[in-house]
């Protein structure tokens, strides 16, 4: 009798155990993450719910003024950008839409709307000296710099985080 107790109890145990290295490992939880170069190591991240919407906002080197870049995560995990803003015409900034978008002026500011740029992921330098990437998600602004060193190399993607990466990355949002 004490032999079926016992090897109960140790199969028990190991079925517990089991079920909790599972639940560490297996990536549950949808974040937008900040990878440091394209090692999959998560840096930070922010975690997604019903709202699957951002923004990256940074001053632009050469004229010195905002761009704001806005995002979207579709249902299959891409990033999709779907707007541009920025303030002057000059190096590295469009100068018209392309087909299926639409341009718009309004209070000094150009919008290149309509956008159907999609990505598995895109990879971002954080400035160092001017730049102040900022992500702007349910309308608050997260300086990346904050999390992130500047000048580090990120790799920035859509997918489902398990507990442990979790625990080595910053939420960006906390």
């Amino acid at each position: 009798m004490k032999k079926k107790i016992k090897f109960q109890t140790i199969f028990l145990l190991t079925l517990i155990f089991t079920f909790i290295a599972i639940l560490i490992v297996i990536p549950y939880k949808q974040a937008l993450v900040f990878q440091y170069q394209n090692t999959g190591k998560v840096l930070a991240y922010i975690p997604l719910s019903e709202d699957k919407t951002f923004k990256i906002k940074y001053t632009h080197s050469i004229h010195l003024s905002d761009v704001i870049e806005s995002y979207q995560i579709t249902n299959n995990g891409q990033i999709k950008q779907y707007e541009l803003e920025f303030e002057h015409f000059s190096i590295g900034m469009p100068e018209n839409a392309s087909e299926g978008e639409r341009f718009e002026q309004k209070d000094g500011k150009y919008y290149i709307k309509n956008m159907n740029n999609l990505f598995p992921s895109f990879d971002l330098r954080i400035g160092q000296v001017r730049a102040n990437h900022t992500v702007i998600f349910q309308k608050k602004d997260y300086p990346l710099s904050k999390t992130i060193e500047p000048g580090t190399w990120v790799r920035i993607k859509a997918e489902k985080l398990n507990i442990i990466q979790q625990l080595k990355g910053v939420n960006i949002l906390e």
